[in-house]
C-alpha cells in the first residue's frame, strides 16, 4: 500500500469501530481507548475524517456530539444505504478522488461491498486503527500549516457552497460577493514544503501532471531563468490557503510555462486565468513569447480548456505533450477578483 498515492480522506464506521458497543442495541457507547489520539494525530496531518454508518442518523449524530468529536468529520452520511454509495457521495462533496480515500469498518461483509463498488479505495479492519498514523499512506511527508487548517478550509468550502446555492443572482456575481483577494508571490524556500504537497495532491487541474521533489524545487527559486510563483486565496468565509502555483522558463525568445496547477478547491474561482494573465503581462513586459507545456494525464482536461480559453493554440504535438501559444491578446485579471502582487 505505501507505494500508492497519501490518503486524503479516512472513512469511519460508528458501532465497533469508532466506539465499542452498537447504538441500535441500546448499549452505551464509549469511544475506544486511544481513537481520540488518531482522530487528532490525522487531522493535524490534514488528512479529512469522515463517517459512513448505518444507524439512525439524529441518536448516531448525538452520540458523535457526545463524544466531543463530532467537529472532526465531515458530512457525515449516517443511513441505511450502502456504505460504498456513502463514500461516492463524499467524493462528490468534497471534490476528490476515490482512489485517495479509505475506509475503516470491523464488518468483512461491510469493507467487501465497499471494494467491490470502489476497488481504488483502501480498506482496513475496525482493528488496525491504532495502528494507522504508522502506516506510508498516513504519512505526508511534510505536515504544512495549510495541512493542519484543511478541516478548516473544507468547512469554509461547505459553507461558500451552501450560500452559493441559496444565491439569487448570476454566477459572477456570487463571485463579485465574495470579496475574493488573491495573492501572487514569488516562492519562498519557507514555501517549499506546500509547493511539493501541491504538486503530489492535485491530479484534476495540474497542466502537466509533473511532481517535483524539494530539492528540485529549491532550485528553481533563485534562477534567474525560471518565474516561479505561488498563489493564495482569501475571501469572506476565510483563508484558502496556498492554492496555485505557476512555474514557468524564460530563454531569448520565450517564456514558457512548464507547470500551472490549482487546489480543487479553487476550480470555478477563476485562479487558473488570473495565474496566465499574470504570465502573459509578464511575458509582454519583457518581450517574449508565452508558450506552455500541456501533458494530457487523462483527468487533467480542465487545465486544457482553461488554456484554450485564455487564447493558447497548439503549435506542435508529439504522443500526450503538446506545445501550446498564446495568442498575444491582451486580457485582465477577472473583475471580480482583488489581486496583490508581491514581487
Amino acid at each position: 500500500m505505501g507505494d500508492k498515492k497519501t490518503i486524503k480522506c479516512l472513512v469511519w464506521d460508528l458501532d465497533n469501530t469508532l466506539w465499542d458497543g452498537t447504538l441500535l442495541e441500546g448499549d452505551d457507547v464509549r469511544l475506544r481507548e486511544g481513537v481520540v489520539d488518531v482522530i487528532h494525530e490525522l487531522d493535524n496531518r490534514g488528512i479529512l475524517l469522515s463517517i459512513a454508518s448505518k444507524n439512525d442518523p439524529e441518536d448516531a449524530l448525538e452520540a458523535l456530539s457526545s463524544s466531543g468529536l463530532a467537529e472532526y468529520f465531515l458530512v457525515p452520511q449516517i443511513g441505511w444505504g450502502p456504505k460504498s454509495e456513502s463514500i461516492a457521495e463524499l467524493a462528490r462533496v468534497l471534490n476528490i478522488g476515490l482512489d485517495t480515500f479509505a475506509f475503516i469498518d470491523d464488518q468483512p461483509a461491510e469493507r467487501a461491498e465497499v471494494v467491490f463498488h470502489h476497488p481504488e479505495v483502501r480498506v482496513y479492519d475496525a482493528s488496525e486503527y491504532l495502528s494507522l498514523p504508522d502506516l506510508p499512506e498516513f504519512t505526508p511527508r511534510f505536515i504544512t500549516p495549510d495541512s493542519k487548517l484543511r478541516r478548516k478550509m473544507y468547512q469554509d468550502d461547505l459553507k461558500r457552497r451552501e450560500v452559493e446555492e441559496q444565491f439569487g443572482g448570476n454566477s459572477e456575481a456570487f463571485l463579485r460577493s465574495l470579496n475574493m483577494k488573491l495573492t501572487l508571490s514569488r516562492v519562498k524556500e519557507g514555501d517549499l514544503e506546500r509547493v511539493e504537497e501541491l504538486t503530489l495532491r492535485t491530479n484534476q487541474l495540474n497542466s502537466t501532471g509533473a511532481t517535483y521533489d524539494y530539492e528540485e524545487l529549491l532550485s528553481f527559486i533563485n534562477s534567474e531563468n525560471h518565474v516561479f510563483l505561488i498563489a493564495d486565496l482569501t475571501d469572506k468565509f476565510g483563508d484558502y490557503g496556498k492554492i496555485g502555483l505557476a512555474l514557468a522558463e524564460r530563454s531569448e525568445q520565450a517564456l514558457t510555462i512548464k507547470l500551472l496547477l490549482m487546489s480543487c478547491r479553487v476550480m470555478d474561482r477563476g485562479i487558473g486565468s488570473a495565474l496566465l494573465v499574470h504570465m502573459a503581462k509578464t511575458a509582454q513586459a519583457e518581450g517574449l513569447d508565452l508558450l506552455a507545456d500541456f501533458i494530457s494525464t487523462g483527468r487533467n482536461r480542465l487545465m486544457y480548456v482553461t488554456y484554450k480559453l485564455m487564447g493558447f493554440e497548439e503549435v506542435r504535438q508529439e504522443g500526450n505533450w503538446s506545445l501550446l501559444k498564446y495568442s498575444g491578446e491582451e486580457k485582465e485579471y477577472p473583475d471580480y477578483l482583488e489581486i496583490e502582487i508581491v514581487e
